[in-house]
């Protein structure tokens, strides 16, 4: 089989960061504060992270979900502003996103290798992997996951198709993104009966018209089909009630349908590409175990805000040498206590809020939450919990700026 090369192509022996737990969330207070986590939420660059998972995980994951960068060279913000007008987009309220800004497509290329290796080395056998990409770096990857799986472990190749505007005037408008579907062996883990989804009406007619529709064969109506390998979901700018404003976030239809083909429940799934937290929210909503992952701050934020509405008490970590995603102390943020109601006060544009009722001076441990919502933007300012000694607070704000306090 062919391979790819590109200036600079090598593997380097995995550097492992040093991970110190941050905090412990307990969405509503479920479990606290005892559970164990069944998710874990990391806050740092994927490679030496997924370095650092490798003595605990080799072989342990059963489905990964990977969002990368797609070399588009482009600037992303993220829209932080609520109940604002989708059409008028030059009154939106942003902050920064992330950068998929590259020197080269060999500097590029050489990034997905590294990560794409390690991926595979932390896939169960029965494990499935889905690269999610577009047209500018697409046809590269599928022969870097030929080289690292194994042309003959290649699975699908999805089309995500969508609807949207676009500046294209001199070609047809690019709406659609390519999801690369390898399997670790053979022995992989498909779900069909999971995934079916009804006929369509036209079909389910043509059926009842003429049972040699056909060409002589009759499916099972009831039952249903198996999807296609192409796929339509909306964007989220179109799903008002999904949408956190974090760039590129991905639709929760279409992590379910991959979710539960490709794993079965309490399964480890994984995302080193958190993003907005769309995969690892979505796992735990279908009873499954994540890992998931990324170095920006906002979008580590971002995922644990959703998080905190599901039933999965999960963790958050970062690269103990990072500041970054470090609480402070501020003048502006006040905690008032009056029995078992907790009452912040701040001057602060708070996205997020978490209260720990008996925190130790070490591990912060959540265990009632407030966060903005995705329409209004309301974000209740007290939660009544059982006070259990030191309270402490921790807030974001929209600009992504974390603070802490105690009392």
């Amino acid at each position: 089989m062919p391979t790819l090369h590109w200036n600079g192509k090598h593997l380097s022996p995995p550097q492992p960061v040093s991970l110190t737990l941050d905090s412990v969330v307990h969405p509503k207070g479920r479990g606290y504060p005892k559970s164990r986590p069944d998710g874990r939420l990391i806050l740092g660059d994927n490679l030496p992270v997924m370095s650092a998972l490798l003595p605990a995980y080799e072989g342990r994951i059963n489905l990964i979900y990977a969002d990368p960068p797609f070399f588009t060279n482009r600037k992303f913000s993220a829209r932080v502003g609520r109940g604002e007008d989708s059409r008028k987009p030059s009154k939106w309220k942003l902050a920064e996103g992330y950068h998929d800004s590259w020197a080269d497509m060999d500097s590029y290329l050489q990034f997905l290798y590294e990560r794409l290796h390690l991926m595979h080395r932390l896939l169960a056998p029965n494990g499935t992997l889905y690269l999610h990409l577009d047209w500018h770096a697409d046809a590269q990857a599928r022969l870097i996951l030929d080289e690292l799986f194994g042309a003959e472990n290649f699975i699908n190749e999805i089309i995500w198709a969508y609807h949207g505007p676009s500046p294209i005037r001199t070609a047809f408008n690019r709406k659609h993104d390519t999801i690369l579907m390898y399997a670790k062996s053979r022995e992989y883990t498909f779900n069909v009966d999971d995934i079916r989804e009804p006929y369509n009406p036209n079909t389910v007619a043509t059926f009842k018209a003429s049972r040699k529709a056909g060409f002589g064969k009759i499916p099972d109506l009831e039952r249903g089909k198996v999807p296609e390998d192409w796929w339509y979901f909306p964007v989220v700018a179109r799903l008002h009630n999904e949408r956190t404003g974090y760039p590129t976030q991905k639709p929760a239809a279409m992590m379910e349908r991959i979710i539960l083909a490709s794993s079965n429940k309490n399964d480890l799934v994984a995302d080193f590409f958190c993003g907005s937290g769309t995969t690892a929210l979505t796992a735990a909503k279908l009873g499954r175990k994540f890992i998931t992952c990324d170095e920006s701050t906002r979008a580590v934020n971002t995922a644990r805000a959703r998080l905190a509405g599901v039933k999965s008490v999960f963790t958050v970590e970062r690269d103990v040498a990072a500041q970054t995603g470090v609480a402070t102390k501020s003048k502006k943020v006040r905690l008032k206590i009056s029995g078992d109601l907790v009452q912040l006060k701040t001057s602060l544009d708070v996205d997020f809020w978490e209260v720990d009722p008996a925190w130790d001076g070490k591990i912060f441990r959540s265990a009632a939450q407030a966060q903005r919502h995705v329409r209004s933007g309301d974000i209740p300012m007290e939660l009544k919990i059982k006070i259990g000694g030191r309270v402490c607070i921790r807030l974001v704000t929209v600009e992504g700026k974390q603070f802490q306090i105690s009392k």
